[in-house]
Protein backbone atom coordinates (compact mmCIF):
# COMPACT_ATOMS: atom_id res chain seq x y z
CA UNK A 1 0.00 0.00 0.00
CA UNK A 2 1.60 3.50 -0.89
CA UNK A 3 2.19 6.30 1.05
CA UNK A 4 -0.45 8.70 -0.44
CA UNK A 5 -3.27 5.49 0.22
CA UNK A 6 -2.41 5.34 3.47
CA UNK A 7 -2.70 8.81 4.25
CA UNK A 8 -6.24 9.04 2.81
CA UNK A 9 -7.45 5.69 4.63
CA UNK A 10 -6.07 7.74 7.88
CA UNK A 11 -8.04 10.74 6.72
CA UNK A 12 -10.78 9.18 6.62
CA UNK A 13 -10.72 6.93 9.75
CA UNK A 14 -9.53 9.94 11.58
CA UNK A 15 -12.45 12.03 10.49
CA UNK A 16 -14.64 9.75 10.57
CA UNK A 17 -13.29 8.59 14.26
CA UNK A 18 -14.06 12.16 15.45
CA UNK A 19 -17.73 12.58 14.37
CA UNK A 20 -18.35 8.92 15.64
CA UNK A 21 -16.86 9.77 19.32
CA UNK A 22 -19.06 12.76 19.26
CA UNK A 23 -21.92 11.16 18.50
CA UNK A 24 -21.59 8.55 20.63
CA UNK A 25 -20.07 10.86 23.69
CA UNK A 26 -20.89 14.29 23.24
CA UNK A 27 -18.33 17.12 24.40
CA UNK A 28 -16.69 14.74 26.61
CA UNK A 29 -15.42 12.61 23.58
CA UNK A 30 -14.00 15.48 21.66
CA UNK A 31 -11.56 16.38 25.05
CA UNK A 32 -10.57 12.47 25.11
CA UNK A 33 -10.06 12.66 21.52
CA UNK A 34 -7.89 16.18 21.58
CA UNK A 35 -5.95 14.38 24.65
CA UNK A 36 -4.85 10.94 22.25
CA UNK A 37 -4.51 12.90 18.93
CA UNK A 38 -2.32 15.47 20.93
CA UNK A 39 0.38 12.56 22.44
CA UNK A 40 -0.14 10.33 19.64
CA UNK A 41 0.60 12.93 16.60
CA UNK A 42 3.85 14.12 18.61
CA UNK A 43 5.00 10.50 18.39
CA UNK A 44 4.18 10.56 15.01
CA UNK A 45 5.69 13.69 13.96
CA UNK A 46 9.39 12.38 14.32
CA UNK A 47 8.28 10.30 11.30
CA UNK A 48 9.61 11.87 7.36
CA UNK A 49 7.96 9.97 4.80
CA UNK A 50 7.48 10.71 0.61
CA UNK A 51 4.27 11.37 -0.96
CA UNK A 52 3.11 13.28 -3.35
CA UNK A 53 5.96 14.29 -4.61
CA UNK A 54 6.80 16.06 -1.34
CA UNK A 55 8.86 14.61 1.88
CA UNK A 56 6.61 15.39 4.76
CA UNK A 57 6.60 14.46 8.46
CA UNK A 58 4.01 12.62 9.63
CA UNK A 59 1.51 14.02 12.38
CA UNK A 60 -0.12 16.41 9.82
CA UNK A 61 -3.42 14.95 10.06
CA UNK A 62 -3.68 14.11 13.36
CA UNK A 63 -2.61 17.97 14.12
CA UNK A 64 -5.79 18.62 11.76
CA UNK A 65 -8.18 16.88 13.56
CA UNK A 66 -6.92 18.71 16.96
CA UNK A 67 -8.30 22.17 14.93
CA UNK A 68 -11.51 20.36 13.41
CA UNK A 69 -12.12 19.17 17.26
CA UNK A 70 -11.88 22.58 18.52
CA UNK A 71 -14.06 24.23 15.86
CA UNK A 72 -16.63 21.20 16.53
CA UNK A 73 -16.71 22.24 19.95
CA UNK A 74 -16.71 25.89 18.87
CA UNK A 75 -19.43 25.70 16.81
CA UNK A 76 -21.93 23.16 19.18
CA UNK A 77 -20.88 24.30 22.79
CA UNK A 78 -19.19 27.34 22.45
CA UNK A 79 -15.58 29.45 22.87
CA UNK A 80 -15.12 27.90 26.74
CA UNK A 81 -15.45 24.62 25.94
CA UNK A 82 -13.31 24.94 22.80
CA UNK A 83 -10.51 26.51 24.88
CA UNK A 84 -11.08 23.71 27.77
CA UNK A 85 -10.06 21.34 25.02
CA UNK A 86 -6.98 22.87 24.59
CA UNK A 87 -5.98 23.24 27.61
CA UNK A 88 -6.72 19.45 28.55
CA UNK A 89 -4.51 18.66 25.45
CA UNK A 90 -1.39 20.67 26.62
CA UNK A 91 -2.15 19.01 30.43
CA UNK A 92 -1.89 15.65 28.83
CA UNK A 93 1.28 16.79 26.45
CA UNK A 94 3.26 18.04 29.78
CA UNK A 95 2.36 14.56 31.52
CA UNK A 96 3.13 12.50 28.99
CA UNK A 97 6.91 14.31 28.94
CA UNK A 98 7.45 13.90 32.54
CA UNK A 99 6.51 9.95 32.14
CA UNK A 100 8.14 9.33 29.27
CA UNK A 101 10.99 10.78 30.33
CA UNK A 102 10.90 8.85 33.81
CA UNK A 103 11.13 5.42 31.70
CA UNK A 104 14.27 6.26 30.13
CA UNK A 105 16.02 7.05 34.20
CA UNK A 106 15.20 2.95 34.96
CA UNK A 107 18.10 0.42 34.84
CA UNK A 108 16.73 -2.37 32.24
CA UNK A 109 16.84 -6.10 33.44
CA UNK A 110 19.41 -8.29 31.26
CA UNK A 111 16.19 -9.68 29.37
CA UNK A 112 15.10 -6.39 28.53
CA UNK A 113 14.58 -5.75 24.69
CA UNK A 114 12.41 -2.78 24.59
CA UNK A 115 15.02 -0.13 26.28
CA UNK A 116 17.11 0.68 23.77
CA UNK A 117 14.15 1.29 20.98
CA UNK A 118 12.17 3.63 23.81
CA UNK A 119 15.16 5.37 24.24
CA UNK A 120 15.52 6.25 20.28
CA UNK A 121 12.55 7.46 19.98
CA UNK A 122 11.68 9.25 23.71
CA UNK A 123 15.48 10.34 23.93
CA UNK A 124 14.05 12.60 20.99
CA UNK A 125 10.69 13.31 22.42
CA UNK A 126 11.33 16.20 24.62
CA UNK A 127 12.60 18.64 22.13
CA UNK A 128 9.55 17.60 19.65
CA UNK A 129 7.12 17.35 22.34
CA UNK A 130 7.84 20.85 24.10
CA UNK A 131 8.10 22.54 20.36
CA UNK A 132 4.84 21.17 19.73
CA UNK A 133 3.14 21.89 23.12
CA UNK A 134 4.35 25.53 22.53
CA UNK A 135 3.31 25.86 19.04
CA UNK A 136 -0.16 24.04 20.02
CA UNK A 137 -0.86 25.83 22.48
CA UNK A 138 -0.47 29.27 20.64
CA UNK A 139 -1.76 28.31 17.51
CA UNK A 140 -5.14 26.85 19.31
CA UNK A 141 -5.84 29.38 21.30
CA UNK A 142 -5.53 32.08 18.35
CA UNK A 143 -7.84 29.22 15.99
CA UNK A 144 -10.61 29.64 18.70
CA UNK A 145 -10.09 33.32 19.09
CA UNK A 146 -10.33 33.66 15.03
CA UNK A 147 -13.05 31.67 14.80
CA UNK A 148 -15.35 33.30 16.98
CA UNK A 149 -14.24 36.77 15.24
CA UNK A 150 -15.27 35.84 12.37
CA UNK A 151 -18.51 34.21 13.76
CA UNK A 152 -19.16 37.59 15.12
CA UNK A 153 -18.37 39.34 11.71
CA UNK A 154 -20.63 36.88 9.74
CA UNK A 155 -23.65 37.14 12.05
CA UNK A 156 -23.20 41.38 12.11
CA UNK A 157 -23.51 40.94 8.45
CA UNK A 158 -26.27 38.57 7.90
CA UNK A 159 -28.42 38.56 11.26
CA UNK A 160 -28.44 34.82 10.87
CA UNK A 161 -26.17 32.97 13.85
CA UNK A 162 -25.74 29.75 11.52
CA UNK A 163 -25.24 31.61 8.45
CA UNK A 164 -21.32 30.92 6.83
CA UNK A 165 -20.04 27.87 9.03
CA UNK A 166 -17.83 27.20 6.33
CA UNK A 167 -16.54 30.46 6.75
CA UNK A 168 -15.71 30.50 10.19
CA UNK A 169 -14.28 27.09 10.09
CA UNK A 170 -11.92 27.44 7.01
CA UNK A 171 -11.12 31.00 7.38
CA UNK A 172 -9.68 30.27 11.15
CA UNK A 173 -8.38 27.52 10.59
CA UNK A 174 -6.29 27.77 7.67
CA UNK A 175 -4.57 30.67 8.96
CA UNK A 176 -4.08 29.21 12.36
CA UNK A 177 -2.57 26.14 10.34
CA UNK A 178 0.25 29.07 8.55
CA UNK A 179 0.89 29.96 12.23
CA UNK A 180 1.72 26.40 13.25
CA UNK A 181 3.21 24.83 11.05
CA UNK A 182 6.15 27.93 10.60
CA UNK A 183 6.40 27.63 14.19
CA UNK A 184 6.40 23.87 14.61
CA UNK A 185 9.11 23.54 11.80
CA UNK A 186 11.31 26.27 13.00
CA UNK A 187 11.01 25.30 16.46
CA UNK A 188 11.52 21.18 16.16
CA UNK A 189 13.61 20.64 13.44
CA UNK A 190 16.32 24.10 12.83
CA UNK A 191 19.42 22.46 13.15
CA UNK A 192 18.08 18.93 12.43
CA UNK A 193 17.72 19.65 8.44
CA UNK A 194 18.68 21.31 5.90
CA UNK A 195 17.04 24.67 4.77
CA UNK A 196 15.86 22.75 1.52
CA UNK A 197 14.55 19.86 3.87
CA UNK A 198 13.14 22.59 6.31
CA UNK A 199 11.07 24.31 3.64
CA UNK A 200 10.08 21.50 1.97
CA UNK A 201 8.87 19.87 5.50
CA UNK A 202 6.85 23.32 5.85
CA UNK A 203 5.55 23.52 2.32
CA UNK A 204 4.10 19.93 2.39
CA UNK A 205 3.01 19.82 6.14
CA UNK A 206 0.76 23.10 4.89
CA UNK A 207 -0.29 22.00 1.68
CA UNK A 208 -1.61 19.26 3.78
CA UNK A 209 -3.29 21.64 5.96
CA UNK A 210 -4.90 22.97 3.27
CA UNK A 211 -7.17 19.98 2.33
CA UNK A 212 -7.36 18.77 5.43
CA UNK A 213 -9.21 21.82 6.50
CA UNK A 214 -11.29 22.22 3.30
CA UNK A 215 -12.23 18.38 3.84
CA UNK A 216 -13.32 18.67 7.59
CA UNK A 217 -15.92 21.28 7.06
CA UNK A 218 -18.65 18.39 6.13
CA UNK A 219 -17.64 17.24 9.47
CA UNK A 220 -18.39 20.09 11.31
CA UNK A 221 -21.73 20.62 9.37
CA UNK A 222 -22.61 17.33 10.45
CA UNK A 223 -21.38 17.31 14.01
CA UNK A 224 -23.68 20.30 13.83
CA UNK A 225 -26.52 18.62 12.60
CA UNK A 226 -25.96 15.86 15.33
CA UNK A 227 -26.04 17.87 18.28
CA UNK A 228 -29.17 20.14 16.72
CA UNK A 229 -31.16 16.80 16.63
CA UNK A 230 -30.38 15.35 19.98
CA UNK A 231 -30.95 18.60 21.19
CA UNK A 232 -34.76 18.82 19.65
CA UNK A 233 -34.96 14.89 20.51
CA UNK A 234 -34.05 16.35 24.75
CA UNK A 235 -36.48 19.02 23.81
CA UNK A 236 -39.44 16.56 22.78
CA UNK A 237 -38.85 14.49 26.16
CA UNK A 238 -39.05 17.30 28.19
Amino acid sequence: MTNEILLAVSLVVLYGTVLLWFYLFGTGGMMAFTVFATIAANIEVMILVDAFGMEMTLGNILFATTFLVTDILSEVAGKKTAQRAVWAGIAANVLFILVSQSWLLYAPSVNDWAQEPMRAVFSNTPRMMLSSLAVYAVAQIFDVWLYHKWWAFTEKRTGDHRAFLWLRNNGSTLVSQLVNTVLFTALAFWGTYDMPTLLSVALSSYVIFIFTSLLDTPVVYAARRLYEKKMGRAAQED
